[in-house]
């Protein structure tokens, strides 16, 4: 899956500058076919700011051709920071012993979930730290909970790599999308970042796509924590992670996620390991495009770890889904506020940030990145279409290669978008949501679906929900 010799010897070398090498990698990339990890290798050794600025504007392009304007937005809802490994970078990490403990019970993750329905938000990540007391079991009810209980349409779970049967298990309670993050590729420092713990095993993590995919699982995202080791030969190995997918079962990962290394309580004993291998803005500006032009179909994933203003320009690098208003705590959206945790401190809601995993940059609220979005051109998206009519796994990437899932992300982030002003009235910003929402009807081009659209606007206005195409 990863010959890390290979990818090394792909790196070796100076710095690639040439526009005449650089151009006919662009023109490919436009296909929407995606690029070879030696095409991928040339653009990461690029640093000539005017090479890299035609970098981005041709995976802007190709976003546009794969998704339109459309940006996804969700939000995590972390479960529990029980945790049994010992991960270097991680303020879950079992040694952190000035961690409060906590794990949301059915009915506090319900109220959550509750909470962020009422935010927005119908797309929801689950995260949880990995302790067997909280696994599987835990998990799957949890799910149904919510699917039962609110509004929440679809449910996405990041939590530890498991077997075949719990995986089978979380898929039969309705979860849409599996993540796990290899963190990193490189061996050595995989080992030097996991000293104890099941996560210890690299080959274990590294194989649990393919279990996934087995359990039945057709939408599995992945990515590695930025900043642990050399970036490029950690991008060039998730590139050549989501192509062994597509090569075995002809989808390619649906969400390639970018997070950076970024402060945790308990890990200040680990800063000199933890700096080796800091990632620039500008580096991570350039390896969101060259996921977006290495494998177009993916949802490249940027959360509130960054700043405003570096999200604002990543839309433009090709990143197509955002997280907003994250709280990186259990009971961090404040829907519940438990007398104690386990260390006997007071702790949820506005005093939640010290059971965070990591601290985040972006504080706005679901509105306001609405209108950033809107303001760059963009399209806010609530849609959880694709998962209920069967545009998932390889069928997805069939009609993304294609570039058939546009003219759907369009409608329904419209109708998403419609329903959302409805519900939560955008105070201040009314004239911008509906001059967006105006925009992007008159540019549907299809009439078929452009007649479905015009009805089901209507519909919306009269009191129904959850329409799409």
């Amino acid at each position: 899956m990863i010959n890390s010799k290979y990818i090394e010897r792909l790196l070796e070398g100076p710095a690639e500058s040439d526009a005449e090498k650089l151009s006919p990698v662009l023109d490919e990339a436009k296909g929407l076919k995606g690029l070879s990890l030696e095409q991928a290798a040339l653009l990461l050794k690029t640093e000539d700011p005017a090479l890299l600025a035609r970098i981005h504007a041709c995976a802007e392009r190709v976003k546009q051709r794969v998704f339109g304007n459309r940006i996804v937005l969700f939000a995590p809802l972390y479960l529990s920071n029980y945790c049994v490994n010992s991960c270097l970078y991680c303020g879950f990490k079992s040694g952190n012993k000035e961690l409060p403990r906590r794990a949301l019970t059915k009915d506090e993750a319900v109220a959550e979930a509750r909470t962020l329905v009422a935010m927005g938000f119908k797309r929801v990540l689950l995260v949880a730290g990995e302790d067997k007391r909280y696994g599987t079991d835990y998990i799957a009810g949890i799910v149904r909970a919510i699917y039962k209980e609110t509004g929440m349409r679809i449910i996405h779970v990041n939590a530890a790599p498991m077997d075949i049967k719990e995986l089978s298990e979380l898929k039969a309670a309705g979860v849409g999308v599996y993540q796990v993050f290899q963190e990193t590729y490189h061996r050595p420092t995989y080992e030097k970042m996991h000293p104890g713990g099941p996560k210890k095993d690299y080959d274990y993590r590294i194989n649990v796509m393919e279990r996934a995919a087995e359990a039945g699982f057709e939408d599995l995202g992945i990515g590695t924590l930025l900043g642990l080791y050399d970036y490029r030969f950690d991008v060039l190995s998730t590139i050549a992670h989501s192509r062994s997918l597509f090569k075995r079962y002809g989808m390619h990962a649906h969400t390639i996620s970018i997070p950076r290394l970024r402060p945790a309580s308990g890990t200040t004993g680990d800063a000199e390991a933890l700096n080796a291998h800091s990632v620039s803005d500008s580096e991570l500006k350039k390896i969101t495009a060259i996921y977006r032009l290495s494998v177009p179909t993916a949802g490249v994933v940027v959360t509130t770890r960054e700043p405003e203003e570096l999200r604002r320009e990543l839309l433009h690098a090709g990143a197509s889904q955002l997280s907003a208003a994250s709280r990186t705590s259990p009971g961090g959206y404040g829907s519940t506020r438990p007398e104690q945790s386990e260390t006997g401190s007071p702790e949820g809601g506005k005093d939640a940030g010290t059971l965070e995993q990591f601290s985040t940059n972006d504080q706005r609220s679901v509105t306001e990145v609405m209108a950033t979005i809107i303001k760059e051109g963009g399209l806010p998206s609530l849609c959880t279409t694709c998962y209920r009519t069967g545009r998932v796994g390889a069928h997805f990437t069939e009609l993304s290669s294609r570039g058939e899932m546009h003219k759907f992300c369009q409608a329904n982030a419209l109708l998403s978008l419609k329903e959302y002003t409805i519900d939560n009235p955008p105070n201040g910003n009314a004239e911008l949501f509906n001059d967006a929402l105006n925009k992007t009807f008159d540019s549907i081009k299809d009439k078929e679906i452009k007649d479905s659209v015009t009805q089901k606007l209507k519909a919306l206005e009269k009191g129904k929900k959850d329409l799409y195409l």
